[in-house]
């Protein structure tokens, strides 16, 4: 179905590391705003898209929102590599060790565990792109506040090259809204659900 390249889609490095920052970033992998919501609501939204374009674009950011949660899960490995319990509790996150070790679980900064009502489905092509918008803005957003956190230049490259794919998402969604509202009021003479007379 897909061709898989055994590489992260950007390299992920950290110059040492950062328990304590690792218990920030988690939130990107399962956090309400996070990589793993995004490649869910992506990927279940394109069964009721209206055009095999728009099919196809949730298809493809869906899938490299995918990537993103691999280089967060990377970046949260290599910020925790070697660290002990003691590292962890220094850190506030002993929770996290004595579940988990240092494997990953889907989580926010606080712990609170992924949840399906992070993401939505309409079935409705305008409400659902436009979530898809709020939601890389969302993500953008945690981002910044992310890059704000560290001062590891190597983490920062990593957060950075994630924030500017949130904006070109956006933008890519904005575009698709624009053509699927032309589709359904031209083609189908319909808006927003409702026949056109």
């Amino acid at each position: 179905m897909w061709l898989y390249e055994k590489k992260l889609e950007h390299p992920v490095r950290v110059s040492c590391p950062d328990v304590k920052f690792a218990k920030m970033v988690i939130t990107q992998y399962g956090g309400p705003d996070g990589e793993l919501g995004a490649s869910l609501r992506y990927l279940n939204q394109r069964y009721s898209m209206p055009t095999d374009t728009a099919k196809a674009l949730l298809t493809d950011i869906g899938t490299e929102e995918l990537a993103h949660m691999e280089m967060i899960a990377a970046l949260v490995y290599k910020l925790t590599e070697c660290a002990d319990c003691e590292d962890f509790k220094e850190a506030g996150w002993e929770g996290q060790y004595v579940q988990h070790n240092h494997g990953l679980f889907w989580t926010d900064a606080n712990g609170v565990p992924w949840s399906a009502k992070y993401i939505a489905c309409l079935g409705d092509p305008i409400a659902d792109l436009t979530e898809n918008m709020a939601a890389e803005q969302k993500a953008r957003v945690t981002y910044e506040h992310l890059i704000q956190c560290t001062d590891d230049p190597c983490v920062k490259d990593t957060l950075r090259f994630l924030w500017q794919r949130e904006v070109v998402h956006f933008q890519r969604f904005g575009e698709m809204l624009n053509t699927v509202q032309m589709y359904m009021a031209d083609k189908q003479h319909m808006w927003h659900g409702h026949k056109m007379k």
